[in-house]
């Protein structure tokens, strides 16, 4: 089953749905890229955090109809909700940053300007963020993709994560960590600045929203690198890569 390939669609209703549409960019890389064919077996995720086992019935010029077969629930998506905050990166960083978080399973991941941060976002750049974390998901068998949202107001991006029960906040020039990573438990928001870090005034702002400042060793890593790590020790410390 594991062999399949694997396509996002638009909500299913199974069992009182029976067929699916493929359409789009989807149905493109499925036809060009996959060489999907009538009759192939394929995996069809609507996000829901359900899979679908289907067969292609139909292949037109710009679409292809399935058939479904079955329907269970996706087991590789994380039990505990992760949302990385990130600070626009320049060049394809943030693609990076994006792809890497949702192979370690995160759930939600903003993007971020900030006081120091000299990158340019656009919608068409956040729908390519969007495209990065669906083919992530596809690729790492999970069921579904985290939405990659855009706040360029940096209170409101911070502001978005009060629901979270650990938040914290990655400071280079913060003395020492006032949470232990290793020791948290249940939902979590990290927030990570872009290449200039942050300034001491949103550090302060942070603490007042009850952020916790975190620190990652005796180096000073690069944006996406820092991104990166942080996610995947909170996943470790949630038990999501045990």
């Amino acid at each position: 089953m594991s062999g399949r390939k694997r396509f996002f669609v638009r909500e299913i209703d199974y069992p009182e749905m029976s067929e699916a549409v493929l359409d789009g960019e989807e149905f493109i890389h499925a036809k060009t890229v996959q060489r999907v064919e009538e009759g192939t077996e394929i995996i069809l995720l609507d996000g829901s955090g359900k899979e679908y086992s289907a067969i292609v019935a139909k292949i037109s010029k710009h679409s292809l109809t399935a058939h479904i077969t079955g329907g269970w629930d996706g087991s590789r998506e994380p039990k505990t909700e992760i949302y990385l905050l990130c600070g626009a990166l320049k060049g394809d960083k943030t693609e990076l940053a994006v792809q890497k978080a949702t192979e370690l399973g995160v759930g939600r991941i903003g993007i971020f300007s900030s006081e120091y941060c000299s990158a340019f976002m656009n919608a068409n750049k956040i729908e390519r963020l969007n495209k990065v974390a669906r083919e992530a998901a596809k690729q790492c068998m999970r069921s579904r993709a985290p939405e990659v949202v855009y706040f360029d107001k940096f209170a409101d991006a911070l502001n978005s994560a009060k629901d979270y029960k650990n938040k914290l906040f990655a400071c280079e020039f913060a003395k020492q960590s006032q949470t232990d990573i290793m020791s948290i438990n249940g939902s979590a928001a990290l927030a990570v600045g872009s290449e200039g870090g942050f300034s001491e005034k949103e550090f302060a702002f942070s603490q007042e929203l009850g952020f916790s400042s975190i620190t990652l060793g005796k180096r000073i890593l690069r944006a996406e690198t820092a991104a990166v790590a942080l996610t995947a020790l909170v996943s470790y410390a949630l038990g999501e890569l045990r």
